[in-house]
């Protein structure tokens, strides 16, 4: 019997990926676990493994396609024995959405039309048919949300995860009584649409612009960002901390480095000792160490510290873990493997997934100080300005010291202002006393 490859889901937040490139072509064996194609995610480029073992019949979505929806199937492999021409056609068809159960629909793609034309249909129960990732149904089942009261966002109004999650976040769609659940409850309308490209385009002259068609990145990051800014109460918090004894301790750090193959064993940045002192200020107030969900607040055990990195079209944000139990050279050390990896896209998804609070720095770039954006799930993130001299007053006289400003964005859901100011505090104590990071 026939194999369908699908577009896999390579991470909890994947609904779309491309497909980078086939290193099978139709005809060749393929053996069980062997990699056989290259997909893209919004963040890396992945490997796909054969689930099972024949021929590969057919490629039913090329090189370089984009936006292959999670689940879509890909390719047929032909089982040992099989003819792979006489299979190929049949498998490359997708079952109608009809055919199998509603919890199964996503599954198998369903014509282009399906989802529209069934949306509104009713079903057995009276209710009318919600067309809803597995991952959605999950969410909104266990928050108790009336998906019919859900505006889909998704392909052909599909409600997916960020759409039950804003709902979640609004109060609103909450199911009904069960007295009353068997009235059919009218489907909420969609958000308004923003401004569309063609009515944004006729601000500007034609020909004055070069239309440059977004990656999966940028589509990625905009969503996310959009997603934090209103689901998010961000409040914010700045301190200015000394940085003259950190300086120096690292100037010494950096002397006393082996060296390998003629080269030093390490070199520690200010961006390290800022990892370092932010995952010892989460233990410190372990309070604010923390994720908020509906249900329950996460209490974090260990501080796992997102570090946001540029990379060609965007930026990602890999995670140090376990940071507060690690040396200054360890980080240093992981965070350049992360760096170059992640610029060349190779990073593992739990590399950069998940974590308890990010560090955001534009130090390097003369940015005196910024309010970054909660990056969910986190409940804080650090925004890192430049250090710099500045003059100040010390036992009552002018004084000329090196200030760095930082930021604490809050999710005023999860930490409060004294419980923020508290931690933003540990933190300047921690930095403007380095020493406390080596013991």
């Amino acid at each position: 019997m026939p194999t369908n490859i699908l577009m896999p889901a390579l991470s909890p937040t994947m609904e779309k990926g491309n497909i980078a490139r086939w290193l099978k072509k139709e005809g060749d064996s393929i053996k069980s676990g062997e990699v056989i194609a290259e997909i893209e995610t919004d963040k890396a480029t992945m490997e796909v493994e054969a689930v099972d073992e024949g021929t590969l019949a057919k490629i039913l979505v090329p090189d370089g396609s984009t936006d292959v929806a999670v689940n879509t199937v890909i390719g047929v492999i032909a089982a040992e024995g099989e003819d792979a021409k006489s299979v190929s056609g049949a498998s490359a068809a997708p079952a109608p959405a009809a055919a199998a159960p509603a919890a199964a629909a996503p599954s198998a793609p369903a014509p282009a039309v399906a989802p529209v034309a069934a949306a509104a249909a009713p079903v057995a129960a009276g209710g009318p048919r919600v067309f809803a990732s597995p991952l959605a149904k999950r969410i909104a089942k266990d928050a108790g949300l009336d998906l019919t009261k859900v505006g889909g966002t998704g392909p052909h109004g599909r409600v997916v995860e960020r759409d039950v999650k804003a709902a979640i976040a609004g109060g609103t769609a909450k199911a009904a009584p069960a007295a009353a659940a068997a009235a059919p409850a009218p489907r909420a309308a969609a958000p308004a649409p923003s401004m569309g490209d063609e009515q944004i385009k006729k601000f500007f002259e034609p020909g004055s612009y070069e239309e440059v068609p977004h990656d999966s990145m940028r589509k990625t990051i905009a969503r996310r960002l959009v997603e934090a800014k209103s689901t998010i109460p961000h409040f914010y918090l700045n301190v200015d901390c000394d940085l003259d004894a950190l300086l120096a301790l690292r100037e010494q750090i950096n002397k006393a480095a082996p060296e390998i193959n003629g080269k030093p064993a390490y070199k520690v940045s200010v961006n390290d000792f800022v990892i370092k002192a932010l995952a010892l200020s989460l233990t410190r107030v372990p309070e604010a160490n923390v994720t908020w969900t509906e249900g329950t607040m996460l209490k974090h055990k260990t501080a796992d510290i997102g570090v946001a990195v540029s990379i060609p079209g965007g930026l990602i944000t890999p995670v140090i873990r376990k940071a507060e139990t690690k040396t200054l050279s360890t980080i240093s050390n992981e965070m350049k493997d992360y760096a170059a990896r992640a610029r060349a896209r190779k990073l593992k998804p739990e590399e950069y997934q998940g974590g308890t609070s990010a560090v955001s720095n534009l130090g390097m770039f003369g940015i005196k100080s910024f309010s970054a954006v909660i990056n969910p799930p986190h409940a804080t993130i650090l925004a890192v300005g430049a250090g710099e001299q500045r003059v100040i007053v010390k036992n009552g006289q002018p004084a000329v010291a090196t200030l760095m400003t930082v930021t604490l964005s809050t999710d005023h859901r999860a930490v409060d202002g004294a419980l923020g100011a508290e931690l933003i505090s540990a933190f300047k104590q921690i930095i403007e006393n380095p020493m406390s990071m080596l013991v």
